[in-house]
């Protein structure tokens, strides 16, 4: 089982590193892994279990935050109490994005961020995104509002870039009133 000292903390130089394709068919070790991934994230949105394994709640986790050099990452949605879709993405493309830009309200986070960041970090409010399943199958997925946050920010995981990284250092709220809070 995956635990919050699995996870790569912000001053590991791995996580500034572009991870690399993924080859089909997927190894065992990457499907453990995949699993363990969907686990850890389910577990940290439950409030009961979060508290028994000391975990931080997380929506996403990118092969890299695992140390692991791969074009992959896991998605755990909690679209209702309790309810999740697990979105699992090999070698994933931004194929289409809205014009319109959203920004998380109360701010990002990151599993691999162990410290409260100030600011705005702009985001397409709808992406769709091409990659592979687990299978090696051709998979396009349509997101909006979180979901499209969260496919952002892992895209960004793959490569070497940071939440953190794309608020404006001198004005951490910069366009805000341009942008649509959610």
């Amino acid at each position: 089982m995956l635990l919050m000292k699995d996870i790569l903390d912000e001053k590991d130089k791995r996580l500034r590193e572009k991870s690399l394709e993924v080859k089909f068919p997927l190894s065992k070790k990457d499907k453990d892994t995949v699993h363990d991934m969907i686990e850890f994230l389910t577990n940290s949105q439950i409030p009961r279990l979060a508290e028994e394994y000391d975990l931080r709640p997380g929506m996403g986790l990118a092969a890299i935050q695992l140390g692991i050099k791969k074009r992959y990452f896991v998605v755990v949605h909690e679209y209702d109490e309790g309810l999740f879709d697990n979105y699992v993405i090999f070698n994933p493309k931004l194929v289409s994005n809205s014009e319109e830009i959203i920004y998380v309200a109360e701010g990002e986070g990151c599993l691999s961020v162990n410290r409260e960041v100030e600011g705005i970090v702009p985001r397409y409010a709808r992406v769709t995104v091409e990659g592979y399943d687990e299978d090696g199958n051709k998979i396009r997925i349509r997101a909006r509002e979180e979901l499209a946050i969260a496919f952002q920010h892992e895209l960004d995981h793959l490569d070497g870039i940071l939440f953190t990284d794309k608020i404006d250092k001198k004005n951490p709220y910069k366009n805000q009133d341009k942008y649509r809070e959610i």
